[in-house]
């Protein structure tokens, strides 16, 4: 069964201090072939891109509203890609989701696997 699952979501306070890492295990099929990117849904908005990694290269793209306090990465030996968020804004609150693609997009409809999202809130 091809299968994406997020973790590490939950509820953290807004600042130089607010930070959470998440994950996103592969199962079914090799991470490490495809493209990989994070996007995120908030309440009555569209679904965004937030970063993406690219297979070949390693090359990575970031949303304006994350650069500087977000970090794609991906672990091909266990399968697994991260987002690491640092001085977390209450703006950043949203439904997470990792997804699996051949190249790197800000379109999620270019993106063929994805994992059931995530929730992070950023309030204090």
């Amino acid at each position: 069964q091809l299968q994406l699952v997020e973790s590490g979501g939950g509820l953290v306070q807004p600042g130089a201090g607010g930070s959470l890492r998440l994950s996103c295990v592969a199962s079914g099929f090799t991470l490490g072939y495809y493209a990989i990117a994070w996007f995120r849904q908030a309440p009555g908005k569209e679904r965004e891109g937030v970063s993406c990694i690219s297979s070949d290269d390693g090359s990575t793209y970031y949303a304006d509203s994350v650069k500087g306090r977000f970090t794609i990465s991906r672990d091909n030996a266990k399968n697994t890609m991260y987002l690491q968020m640092n001085s977390l804004k209450p703006e950043d609150t949203a439904v997470y989701y990792c997804a699996a693609g051949l190249l790197c997009s800000p379109a999620a409809t270019d993106f063929g696997f994805w994992g059931q999202g995530t929730q992070v809130t950023v309030s204090s």
